[in-house]
């Protein structure tokens, strides 16, 4: 099997829950030997994100390698420390102090690896007024902008349906970790990195809070309607819901002639981008009245056939049954010694050269204590001993 493009890599992962195993997750797809480490079993090491064997445990943490390692002890420490002049990049995310009072804060990795990249998740910041508060999904989404634009319009703040700010704040420090070991081919020199559940929040709100920033415009509800391009939004079918984007005057005047609605391109309410934004919602309800005719599959095949945006909106299951994901490998087969076979979340990233073809699922706790420690330097006696007195 050809070596992942990341294969040069050793990432340290000492994360839990969601953002940080999302970050370290970048690297291990891509073949970068990545080493979770965490409590020896019986030590108290708080939130994992749920149950082992769950599904979001088992899709966090595919591809890694796991020891068990209690860094409260100074002799784990020491372990941790020897590990880190190996390794190329760390990744954490705990509260913004824990880091320093365990002692693996950037300046004391530096003393040992000058190279080390030391990747850094928190809530809200290293620091500022909200440094110590913990971070947590739904919160930083709500002072992120993103729920007071989300839901039916006069229905109060309504939450994305996935941990936005979790994967987002893991997919902006996996790339500011990846920034930093290509600047680090030209300085020689590791750097610290890091995000934050909050700035992930604003960063992928974009254009809306752009509108804020540029235009002093203080975007609301849309419900799911585009807030400036019309019409586009869900309309139903004769079985079920579609969506539809027809803005634009020449997209909209081919859905028009595609379904055969001559009317709505000559009716003056509708009849310029300037006239559909006004009578926003009559438009939508003579849509909705023509696409009756149509079962969803009818609707969508004949859009997209005009040129005109359109797509069923699936449930899970019908997602992954979809002829184009399935072609788009976005579930990927792993086999777990006790799981047995399962599927995982493909990659969103496609390469034309280098990947990585064989996944493996994610480890039981401490299965790879003694390989690391050996490949370390530590022989049988010693891993048995460190085991014996808890360190392991």
């Amino acid at each position: 099997m050809t070596a992942g493009p990341l294969a040069r890599f050793t990432v340290l992962d000492l994360t839990r829950v969601r953002a940080g195993p999302t970050a370290v997750r970048y690297f291990a797809d891509w073949g970068a030997n990545c080493i979770k480490v965490e409590m020896p079993p019986g030590v108290a090491e708080g939130d994992m994100g749920g149950p082992r064997h769950g599904p979001d445990f088992q899709n966090l943490h595919r591809n890694k390698r796991s020891i068990t390692l209690n860094l409260k002890e100074p002799e784990g420490k020491a372990i941790f420390m020897k590990m880190v002049e190996k390794a190329d990049v760390v990744v954490e995310n705990y509260r913004a102090d824990v880091k320093f009072r365990l002692g693996i804060d950037y300046e004391s990795l530096k003393k040992v690896n000058p190279r080390i990249i030391l990747g850094s998740i928190s809530g809200f910041g290293q620091d500022g007024p909200y440094a110590e508060r913990a971070g947590f999904d739904q919160i930083a989404q709500g002072m992120g902008g993103i729920m007071w634009v989300t839901g039916q319009p006069g229905g109060g703040p309504v939450r994305a349906g996935i941990a936005v700010a979790d994967v987002g704040a893991g997919l902006h420090c996996a790339i500011g970790c990846l920034i930093a070991l290509l600047e680090r081919e030209v300085s020689g020199q590791g750097q610290w990195v890091s995000s934050s559940l909050l700035q992930a929040m604003i960063s992928m709100c974009d254009f809306q809070a752009a509108r804020w920033t540029l235009a002093k415009d203080v975007p609301g509800q849309a419900g799911n309607n585009h807030p400036t391009g019309i019409p586009t939004g869900v309309f139903k079918t004769s079985d079920g819901y579609i969506n539809i984007a027809a803005s634009g005057d020449h997209i909209y005047k081919r859905f028009c002639e595609s379904i055969k609605a001559p009317e709505l391109l000559t009716d003056e309410r509708f009849s310029s981008a300037k006239a559909r934004v006004k009578h926003r919602d009559l438009l939508n309800a003579e849509i909705d009245k023509r696409m009756a005719a149509f079962t969803s599959a009818e609707a969508v095949e004949k859009l997209n056939k005009a040129g005109v945006p359109a797509g069923p909106i699936y449930k899970m299951d019908e997602m992954f049954a979809d002829p184009q994901v399935k072609h788009l490998r976005m579930a990927r087969e792993v086999n777990h010694p006790k799981l047995g076979l399962q599927e995982v979340i493909g990659q969103a990233i496609n390469m034309s050269r280098t990947t990585v073809e064989e996944w493996t699922a994610t480890p039981e706790q401490g299965e790879h204590t003694d390989s690391i420690l050996s490949e370390f330097g530590y022989d049988a006696a010693a891993i048995d001993s460190l085991r014996k007195r808890g360190v392991v």
